[in-house]
């Protein structure tokens, strides 16, 4: 079995079917021998039942021996024996034939004939009809064939076989060498293209696909897959190079005002109290948005199947509350006009107060001063709404894309990763999200989350309360 397991697969598909060939033929080729055997010997049985020596014959043969001589023989290729019933026998043939209980029991009237199969006095096997002879009483007589008719016929028959199969076997064991070479050569074909990418990690190779059988499909899936992992890798080279630039500004800003705080330590020169007040400011600030841009990459590494906490039944109304709290405090200036029904979904708690924050700090961050932002939660739809300068329509396809800011955006804090986390905390959930111009001018932010199992009243909470605070 292990050297089977170590062949090449067409070697193996070619051997397979040179065996179950080779298997099909021995059936038959047996089926056919027994078949043709029996048939052989019915047909003996046949000749031999058909035949009958007349009186005269038998009288004839009885006077021979009486007389002491051999009797010739009477009936061409036939040995004929006749039976007297107290067991006396007198044979017209080559050899003589055993007489059985059976035979004589004919001989005697208690049988009416009977067909069997005996040696002969020179051990050739004989196929024997006995029946009782007409108009004479308490004889009867035997007629035998020898069966080597039939076996010289069937050992011929044999060697014929034997050849037809071998023959049968070596083609089939041939064609089944060159159905495996042909059918396989879409599987070498994809098989010298794995080890190209594997070797060359080419990701644009693609294979012929033909037909619609299974290696079609495979090819399919191949092409797909090395399609889907060269997008992977030119999104995540993207990604890179996306962090490097947003790191680079506040690095740069951060390195610049350490520089300046060392270098009035090293000389002795103070800094005005109003400067390094503002460069304290600054460089928290700086802090503060590499932390969070750290914390937005860390979140868009994650993969989309991967969660940081568990599921649960959660408040959409709650979780938004809480976050409305932290936007209060973000835009202190601005009005907040809120519409709030209770909806429960199913999602990771801390990820969906994330998300509404990041929506809501959208609307903060583009709204005008002492501005005003609507929103409303009915039947599991969140509108947010800012009155701002909107969002041109040309831009709108390109607001969720990871590291986009439009260009009238860009003088903003932010990291251009806000949007790129609620569409993928929002898609995990099963829910949807968009943005378009509002009435009137600025943006509406809808977000729909399909509903879930509200928790009965003063039973257990099925809702984990970790990642947000309650309002």
């Amino acid at each position: 079995m292990a050297w089977f397991r170590s062949r090449p697969l067409r070697s193996r598909l070619a051997l397979l079917t040179a065996v179950a060939v080779a298997l099909a033929v021995a059936a038959v080729s047996l089926a056919c021998w027994f078949v043709t055997r029996e048939q052989l010997e019915t047909e003996l049985d046949s000749s031999l039942s058909a035949t009958r020596l007349d009186p005269g014959g038998a009288q004839s043969i009885l006077s021979f021996c009486r007389q002491g001589t051999a009797p010739p023989s009477v009936a061409g290729s036939y040995t004929v024996q006749v039976i007297l019933a107290d067991g006396s026998v007198c044979t017209s043939g080559e050899a003589a034939i055993p007489v059985g209980r059976d035979d004589l029991a004919v001989a005697q009237g208690r049988l009416e004939d009977v067909l069997h199969t005996v040696k002969d006095a020179d051990g050739r096997e004989m196929r024997v009809y006995t029946y009782p002879q007409e108009r004479a009483p308490g004889i009867a007589v035997s007629l035998a064939r020898p069966l080597s008719e039939i076996d010289n016929s069937m050992s011929t028959l044999r060697w014929v076989l034997l050849l037809v199969s071998g023959i049968g076997v070596v083609g089939a064991g041939a064609a089944g060498l060159w159905v495996a070479r042909t059918g396989l050569e879409p599987v070498n074909r994809l098989t010298g293209a794995v080890e190209h990418v594997a070797a060359t990690e080419d990701l644009t190779v693609r294979i012929p696909v033909e037909g619609e059988d299974e290696i079609a499909r495979l090819s399919r899936s191949f092409n797909a897959m090395t399609a889907a992992l060269a997008t992977s890798r030119d999104l995540q080279a993207r990604l890179i190079a996306d962090a490097g630039h947003e790191l680079r500004t506040p690095l740069t800003s951060l390195r610049t005002n350490v520089e300046l705080l060392a270098r009035s330590e090293e000389t002795g020169r103070a800094i005005p109290p109003e400067d390094r007040r503002a460069l304290m400011a600054s460089v928290k600030a700086q802090m503060t948005e590499l932390a969070s841009l750290i914390g937005d990459l860390q979140e868009l590494a994650r993969p989309d199947a991967g969660r940081s906490g568990p599921l649960g039944v959660v408040p959409l109304h709650t979780v938004l509350r809480a976050a409305l709290d932290r936007a209060r405090l973000r835009g202190p200036e601005l009005a907040f006009v809120t519409d709030l029904a209770p909806w429960y979904v199913r999602a990771e708690p801390a990820a969906l107060e994330r998300a509404l924050v990041n929506v809501l700090d959208n609307a903060v961050k583009f709204s005008p001063p002492r501005g005003t932002v609507e929103v409303t939660l009915m039947r599991g739809e969140l509108t947010v709404r800012d009155h701002g300068p909107g969002i041109p329509a040309d831009e709108l396809p390109h607001v969720f894309d990871r590291f986009w800011r439009s260009p009238s955006a860009r003088s903003l804090p932010g990291s251009g990763l806000g949007l790129s986390i609620v569409a993928r905390t929002v898609r995990q959930a099963g829910g949807t999200v968009a943005l378009a111009p509002a009435e009137g001018g600025g943006t509406v932010a809808t977000v729909r989350l399909p509903g879930a199992p509200t928790p009965p009243p003063g039973g257990a909470s099925v809702v984990p309360e970790e990642g947000f605070d309650q309002a």
